[in-house]
């Protein structure tokens, strides 16, 4: 059907396959979600008083009482919101999951897109008609009846692997991760600017609102008529893997896979499919690290946006949208990262990289007093984003792709539910210490991040002595 179409992360593909692709998908809801998180913050902070620029306050104290007040509401909302956006999903995702093994890939994509949809249109109709602020509880209720992230991102993260060898899964997948920070800082930096578009109090925020419900339809709607599921590419008994004869070692990714041979047996016969099974210890090792180190990462994500509206910071609305972007670079850094550290480390290794530039930031996060800081402290995460996707990946390659729909919205599910207690758990540490010292929450993260280094060092150290993990050639 004439010449094949050039992918930088997947070779030559026939035409017909880039509608494979999901990353048009995950694009257009990125760029939604970051105007909606932006418009969420703001059309709250105005419900709550105080809508105007946060650079001129009418209290001659830095910390006055209206200021405490505000920020309080806004936390306590954030709190019940997140527990409606962390919990609902509990009832439908693993359902979702089981359905998109079972039936189709885009089950869990398309029903989570319409709760996404709903959600949004939610926010709208808050702009729209000024209803009170506690409607959007019920808006993010749909969402996570749909399956919200949890079971959208399981299904993109099962697509991604479907189409991808067990080599390039890690490189794949930090690819969709790089799409999504692409399109949120894109989101970000244009938010503070939309949400100025309108004046007055009822109309401020609606082309913000808008633009979100129309990039949520469009890939709703790419979703179901576009979008095509692709077919499986790790077959790991088709061929015997070529060897580096210099090096002695299986190509050029290392990659956390214990179904690959050791170095002195490679040259020899391939393993059964089915023998070898993936350590449970290992998997469940896999599942303390990500969560210990989402709960730091989900502390530190709900307390920056009420950390910037206040002393010592104040930002106004444009200054939160660049906030924001800010935030989306760790996708670009974190990706080059692992184009760079795939072919030095192993997976371990790499997940560690990421826990430390975290727990640094974090730490630094904690000291901010002027703007300039606070983007060093950014600067500082670069490799954010590293861990949870390498876990990922790393856990792909220890089960069937059958099981990729439900084991990765376990994970995500697991991951949801830490975050909910973490956001709640958070929250009440900042009400409590922004008197005080207002980077506690920033300080305690940075504790745990560098707390889930153990589990994961403990898989490098078990990687040893079961197998001697090479590196898988692409070609």
């Amino acid at each position: 059907m004439g010449p094949g179409v050039t992918c930088p992360w997947s070779g030559r593909l026939p035409r017909l396959q880039v509608r494979t692709w999901i990353e048009p998908v995950v694009a257009s809801t990125q760029v939604a979600s970051a105007l909606y998180d932006a418009g969420l913050l703001l059309v709250v902070k105005a419900s709550f008083g105080g809508g105007g620029s946060s650079n001129h306050s009418t209290s001659p104290s830095p910390r006055g009482t209206l200021e405490d007040q505000q920020q309080k509401a806004i936390s306590n909302f954030y709190i019940v919101y997140n527990l409606v956006v962390g919990l609902t999903p509990l009832l439908s995702a693993y359902g979702l999951g089981w359905l998109s093994d079972r039936y189709h890939r885009k089950i869990s994509i398309c029903v989570s897109l319409l709760g996404f949809l709903l959600s949004r249109l939610g926010l709208l109709l808050k702009v729209l008609l000024d209803w009170p602020v506690e409607m959007l509880y019920g808006a993010a209720a749909l969402n996570g009846l749909c399956g919200g992230f949890s079971a959208f991102w399981s299904g993109v993260m099962a697509l991604g692997s479907l189409g991808s060898s067990q080599g390039r899964r890690s490189v794949r997948l930090i690819l969709i991760d790089l799409i999504l920070g692409l399109a949120g800082f894109c989101g970000s930096m244009a938010s503070g600017y939309l949400f100025e578009q309108m004046a007055g109090h009822s109309g401020q925020g609606l082309i913000l609102t808008a633009c979100s419900v129309s990039c949520a339809t469009f890939a709703l709607f790419y979703s179901l008529l576009v979008l095509k599921v692709p077919e499986s590419v790790a077959k790991p008994s088709q061929e015997l893997p070529s060897v580096d004869t210099v090096s002695g070692t299986v190509g050029t990714y290392r990659s956390l896979d214990p179904d690959q041979l050791d170095k002195q047996s490679v040259v020899g016969h391939l393993p059964s499919p089915g023998k070898a099974k993936p350590p449970k210890t290992v998997i469940a090792l896999l599942f303390v690290g990500a969560i210990i180190y989402d709960l730091a990462v989900v502390g530190t994500v709900d307390v920056v946006p009420l950390f910037v509206l206040r002393e010592p910071l104040r930002w106004n609305q444009v200054q939160v949208g660049y906030g924001m972007a800010a935030g989306y670079t760790v996708f670009i850094t974190s990706f080059l990262g692992v184009l760079v550290f795939s072919r030095c480390f192993r997976d371990t290794t790499m997940i560690m990289i990421g826990m430390v530039s975290f727990g640094s930031g974090a730490l630094l996060l904690a000291f901010v007093k002027e703007t300039y800081m606070f983007y060093i402290a950014r600067a500082a995460m670069m490799f954010a984003l590293i861990p949870i996707t390498t876990i990922r990946s790393a856990m792909s390659k220890l089960i069937k792709g059958s099981s990729y729909g439900k084991v990765f919205v376990i994970l995500q599910l697991s991951l949801a539910l830490t975050g909910v207690v973490t956001s709640t758990m958070y929250n009440k540490i900042y009400q409590l210490t922004m008197d005080t010292f207002v980077g506690t929450c920033f300080a305690l993260s940075s504790f745990l991040s560098f707390l889930a280094i153990i589990p994961i060092g403990i898989v490098a150290y078990k990687q040893v002595p079961w197998s001697q993990y090479g590196d898988i050639t692409e070609k």
